[in-house]
């Protein structure tokens, strides 16, 4: 039998000085620095699991992993969640911390996740690291037109990093808009899962629909065509934000209730 206690940790960090949420060797991670932080608070060695893996530069104001913990933390968890934003860096926050049932998973339990990309048309210094600054008209009702596209199909191979190892490229999209703001455009999508750069491609693709480069009925073909090279370039990681993940039970109490 399985013993100790599972938690989710519920985070947001900025991920500009970051390669990323996931370990990896030689390179700063979110990872790395909160499973130090757990370890040296909570005195025993902590690994955890995220709700998936985010690319260098971008950013998550909803993030979930999950540790094991030798001991129940009970009352501990709100002086916890203090000690341990003392501890981590000022680009990284825990916001909470919910006990779960020992077969809970962050990353295999997730239903749905949604991220959100920035654009912003005005040169601001203060948002440099958390939008992409770029000049020009935007048609976001081209742009909504080639998100009502996106819907209609599961085989995003066309958005997807090249030479990935995973086993398909389906993907169940539920919502995906352009929005004008004051200072620009955010665009909003929702799926079951996500490739590796998908949304950044997309968003880079659908930026040449909303300046005239790209008609709706090539984007549809680019799609069906499966083929990354026909789509078009990335936009910068620093854009892009995980907003939301959810899962089938909820995290305002103990266990799946």
């Amino acid at each position: 039998m399985m013993k100790g206690f599972r938690y989710f940790l519920q985070l947001s960090y900025r991920g500009t000085a970051y390669h990323g949420w996931q370990v990896q060797a030689g390179s700063q991670t979110v990872q790395e620095t909160v499973e130090n932080s757990l370890s040296v608070i909570l005195q025993q060695q902590i690994s955890t699991t995220g709700c998936g893996r985010t690319d260098t530069g971008v950013h998550a104001r909803y993030f979930i992993a999950h540790f094991d913990s030798e001991t129940e933390l009970g009352l501990q968890k709100e002086n916890l969640i203090f000690r341990l934003n003392r501890h981590l860096p000022d680009d990284i926050e825990v916001r909470a911390i919910h006990r779960v049932t020992r077969d809970a998973h962050a990353r295999f339990d997730a239903l749905f996740r949604t991220y959100e990309y920035h654009i912003t048309r005005n040169k601001d210094p203060f948002m440099a690291d958390l939008a992409w600054h770029r000049y020009g008209y935007l048609s976001v009702t081209d742009m909504n037109k080639a998100c009502d596209i996106l819907l209609k199909y599961n085989d995003f191979t066309s958005f997807s990093k090249l030479h990935s190892d995973v086993k398909t490229n389906n993907c169940r999209i539920t919502h995906a808009r352009w929005f004008i703001t004051d200072t620009g455009y955010i665009f909003i999508i929702r799926s079951d899962r996500f490739l590796r750069n998908m949304v950044r491609a997309i968003v880079g693709t659908m930026i040449n629909t909303g300046t005239g480069k790209l008609s709706i009925s090539d984007f549809e073909h680019l799609i069906e065509s499966k083929d990354r090279n026909n789509a078009g370039m990335s936009a910068p990681a620093k854009g892009l934000f995980l907003t939301l993940v959810e899962y089938p039970y909820s995290l305002s109490s103990p266990g799946k209730a």
